[in-house]
């Protein structure tokens, strides 16, 4: 986690900063990666789950568990092959273990922060998240390399280091976590014997049931550029979604020339909840201006780069919707106009049958 964010932040803001901690940063080429998330918050009012792990190998989200279900979910296709009940059932009971430690872990930290008694005695009522990032990247020459870190109410707060077995703290009010952590020195050890030896393992084993998968491409099923515009600024967003994997190169021209990384916003991508990623860049436009500008997509599922540009509305796209639009109501009220017709005609003939039955008794 990187940005700043209050405890009583909007649910689609929270999930929004704990998918942008998981996505993948680059790696070198023929680098391999196992990456687990565990979030989860201490009251339900944030809509988030009291935990909830999801597992990547690479970019390709292969498990998800929560703490109301306690089963590992295998995700994609891949690994429902042989062994993957086996992998299933290790799955479950090794993150029913990570639930377990990260409920221990979260009152600790708001133990420290006396987050807990603030919560134990009713004064005031708030909810807050922990994030817990963590895992193993193995490279083309068998090096591993392990990282482990902690995020707290939307900041960064601990990091593990296994070369030295202790923490390092990214805010001062981490330091009481810090010191009472680094006193358990069995627990240090098992925190590097994971990153060192079991987490490289896994992954090998993943990547053996993903061989010949996990190199599939699939390329934006859409690209579109969208137009806004505030007080401030007129911008044009350029959107790519669900492609696979999240490698992606998106770039605005002007008139045909590229623009300089200065002038736009950086792309940001996140995963979506199947597996996929989506992406989007923006720039800040002239009024008047737009059609000048194109957005361009490059992926490794495409033959040739993908285009797009802003479409305003016509005028005559416009006029037409608006007769269609009447068109559509003046059918829908002769058709209540007839079905009325239609409807007293038929109570009619039903209220003169009664009578004349009624006569002949």
């Amino acid at each position: 986690p990187s940005r700043e964010m209050g405890p009583r932040a909007q649910p689609a803001i929270v999930l929004l900063m704990l998918l942008r901690t998981v996505a993948p940063h680059w790696r070198p080429p023929r680098s391999h990666s196992l990456r687990y998330l565990f979030m989860g918050a201490s009251e339900p009012d944030l809509g988030l789950p009291l935990f909830e792990a999801l597992g990547y190998v690479d970019d390709r989200l292969f498990v998800s568990y929560n703490h109301e279900s306690r089963h590992a979910e295998l995700r994609p296709l891949w690994v429902w092959t042989g062994s993957s009940s086996q992998l299933r059932l290790q799955l479950s009971q090794s993150l029913k273990g990570w639930d377990h430690m990260f409920t221990v872990d979260f009152w600790t930290i708001m133990d420290n922060y006396n987050h807990s008694e603030i919560m134990r005695l009713g004064v005031l009522s708030e909810s807050h998240t922990l994030q817990v990032i963590l895992g193993c990247e193995v490279q083309e020459d068998n090096s591993t390399w392990g990282f482990w870190k902690y995020g707290y109410d939307g900041r960064d707060h601990l990091e593990f280091c296994p070369e030295t077995l202790d923490w390092r703290a990214a805010e001062p009010r981490a330091q009481a976590t810090k010191l009472e952590w680094e006193v358990n020195k069995i627990r240090a050890k098992q925190n590097r014997a994971y990153l060192e030896k079991d987490c490289p393992e896994q992954l090998h084993q993943l990547l053996e049931l993903g061989r010949g998968v996990l190199d599939q491409e699939v390329p934006p099923s859409l690209v579109k550029v969208t137009h806004h515009v505030t007080s401030e600024a007129t911008t044009l967003r350029c959107q790519a979604l669900n492609f696979l994997p999240q490698n992606i190169t998106m770039k605005w021209l002007k008139d045909k020339q590229l623009l300089e990384a200065k002038e736009v916003e950086p792309v940001d991508i996140l995963p979506n909840g199947d597996g996929t990623y989506q992406s989007w860049m923006a720039v800040a436009v002239p009024p008047g201006e737009e059609q000048r500008y194109t957005c361009q997509v490059e992926h490794p599922g495409l033959d040739q780069p993908l285009t797009a540009t802003w479409e305003p509305s016509s005028p005559g796209t416009l006029v037409i919707g608006i007769i269609s639009g009447i068109t559509v109501c003046v059918i829908i009220f002769f058709i209540g106009i007839l079905f009325r017709i239609l409807k007293k005609r038929h109570v009619s003939r039903g209220t003169m049958g009664d009578y004349v039955l009624a006569e002949g008794e």
